[in-house]
């Protein structure tokens, strides 16, 4: 407690001033001044604690929070800008809708699962629910909105039925449990709160989900669904 106290104060201190330097002349008096006639021994004195009208820091302690702070700042930076989708020229509505959930399934704050049905390589038609915020972790989908590729399910996905073949598949992932002896249909549990997502088109999505069809030109049937996870951390 007593270390998370010291951190706060310097965080503050160094939030606040530019160098040490500035740091130790707002230390020193008038008075200081008068009697020492001499401001470079004033801030020795400071740092050595001799003198001062508030906290003891050390210059080392100073520096290498004020380092860890702007490193913090800059990682954060290069996150927002690291997105996938920032910068792309996205035409596809469907896209478009990827990009807006992109940052919030990387950090958690939303669990989007897609739906897609449309024609693979070979012509025949698949339908499956992805995991967006799975995907993201395991796939770089810079080819995806650079438009290179089209994003369609796989056998390794939530879930994948090849209408052709009836060949029907379905995995659990990181963030969600595939329920599929529901009677009524395919269900999803989200792992983090353990509220079910419903998929069925007729039925409410659930608890904290919301289900939005996308007009796309890109497939023949996309629905998003989103989750907020309101789970305390």
């Amino acid at each position: 407690m007593e270390r998370e106290e010291g951190l706060t104060a310097v965080d503050n201190i160094v939030t606040q001033f530019n160098t040490y330097e500035d740091f130790l002349d707002s230390q020193i008096t008038t008075v200081d001044l008068y009697y020492l006639e001499d401001e470079v021994l004033a801030r020795q004195l400071v740092e050595l604690g001799y003198r001062g009208t508030g906290e003891v820091v050390k210059r080392e302690d100073f520096e290498a929070r004020k380092a860890a702070i702007e490193i913090a700042r800059l990682a954060k930076r290069t996150q927002k800008k690291t997105l996938t989708s920032a910068g792309k020229d996205l035409q596809d509505n469907f896209l478009k809708a990827l990009a807006v959930r992109e940052e919030d399934n990387r950090n958690g704050k939303v669990s989007s699962v897609i739906f897609i049905r449309d024609r693979n390589s070979h012509g025949q038609e698949v339908s499956g629910y992805i995991d967006y915020a799975h995907r993201l972790r395991t796939e770089d989908f810079e080819v995806y909105f650079d438009g290179k590729r089209r994003l369609l399910p796989k056998p390794t996905d939530l879930s994948f039925y090849n209408w052709e073949c009836h060949i029907a598949v379905w995995n659990s992932t990181p963030n969600y449990q595939v329920i599929a002896d529901n009677p009524e249909g395919l269900l999803f549990k989200y792992k983090r709160d353990r509220k079910i997502l419903n998929v069925d088109p007729k039925a409410r999505p659930g608890d904290n989900s919301t289900r939005i069809p996308i007009q796309t030109e890109m497939y023949i049937q996309a629905v998003i669904f989103d989750h907020i996870s309101r789970r305390k951390t």
